[in-house]
């Protein structure tokens, strides 16, 4: 059974009655992945900073949490590569790495300050600089010290430009596992100075087996449940989890219900919709909403293949203005009814003109 949480313990991506990727004993897929770090460790020459990217919820903390509790639960490794890179949950260092209490382990994340009320919206410098004073001691039991950003996203100018400068010069036996779902977005100057590890998104039948095999509190949904929920996840453990609320589920039906009319849109429930995405409060709906818009387009976009590109440029094109405008609402705090409904009539335009 998981770490029970108190009210004020929050983290940015936390899943209710979920483990967090560093209370998570087991690796499900990336093998490659796993192999990998394997390899490296066993050459002896680990590279001291890794960029761990993919798409958010498939894993990649989990695997960056896998990775140092080995490295810190095996400070002297040999030249053959370990078949694996589990720990049992019951070793010391694997209960210290969930509880972030390893003396060489410090974990740059978004989470609730003592006193907050809310998580920050981003990594502060001063959080940053405070994490990265590990590097100015010397590791115990001549071991490594071990950083771990989750996410790279997450941090602001300023924090990312002091990752950058102890990732630049890196004390001997550091290590800095750094999380993205978006290495593209990240400065050039930390990607050229990292090992890129892309991870894919999970099959259906992975994300099955995650959510089958996660301890109580979390209660495991039946058969067609869990087979929709995977199935509309691509991919992603964070994202079939949320199709696993009634409330999400619910609005996906409906949003899907609306794309299969959208060449005759029926505006009192799209009117209806929009009211129910405009709260802040209703940001996982929006984004759940957005996702469902984009599987509608690639589908249509797969089953109109054989037609000339110029008449499915439209449809790519609503995609393209649909992120731009989530980004700046998002950014700005702007109202989101305008941008729902505009999001159907250009949809529905581009349909019909495909």
């Amino acid at each position: 059974m998981q770490p029970e949480r108190t009210a004020d313990d929050a983290e940015a991506g936390d899943l209710a009655d979920v483990p967090r990727p560093r209370e998570s004993a087991t690796l499900v897929g990336h093998a490659a992945a796993e192999a990998a770090f394997a390899g490296a460790i066993a050459s002896g020459r680990l590279h001291h900073a890794w960029l761990i990217g993919g798409p958010q919820g498939i894993g990649k903390a989990t695997l960056a949490y896998r990775v140092a509790r080995y490295l810190l639960a095996n400070p002297d490794t040999g030249p053959a590569p370990p078949r694996s890179l589990a720990v049992d949950p019951a070793h010391p260092v694997a209960r210290k790495v969930a509880a972030l209490s390893h003396p060489n382990l410090v974990a740059l994340r978004r989470h609730r300050l003592p006193g907050a009320k809310a998580l920050p919206t981003k990594i502060g410098v001063d959080a940053a600089r405070k994490a990265l004073d590990l590097f100015g001691a010397t590791a115990g039991n001549a071991g490594y010290r071990i950083c771990i950003v989750d996410s790279a996203e997450d941090l602001n100018p300023n924090s990312a430009n002091a990752l950058l400068k102890m990732v630049e010069e890196p004390p001997p036996h550091s290590l800095f596992l750094i999380v993205s779902h978006a290495p593209g977005r990240l400065l050039p100057t930390i990607r050229s100075r990292c090992r890129a590890l892309a991870l894919r998104p999970l099959a259906a039948a992975e994300v099955t087996q995650v959510l089958s095999g996660l301890p109580a509190p979390f209660r495991a949904p039946e058969a067609a449940s869990l087979a929709r929920a995977a199935a509309l996840s691509e991919g992603s453990v964070a994202r079939a989890v949320a199709m696993l609320d009634p409330a999400t589920s619910g609005l996906v039906t409906e949003v899907e219900a609306l794309l299969a009319g959208i060449e005759r849109p029926d505006w009192r429930r799209i009117l209806a919709l929009a009211e129910k995405l405009a709260g802040r409060e209703a940001e996982p709906l929006f984004e759940a909403s957005l996702e469902t818009v984009y599987r509608f387009v690639s589908s249509e976009l797969d089953r109109r293949r054989a037609e000339p590109p110029a008449r499915l440029a439209a449809l790519v094109e609503v995609c393209d203005k649909t992120a731009r405008a989530a980004r700046e609402a998002a950014t700005y705090n702007l109202d989101r009814r305008p941008l729902v409904l505009s999001l159907f009539g250009d949809l529905a335009g581009a349909v019909r003109a495909a």
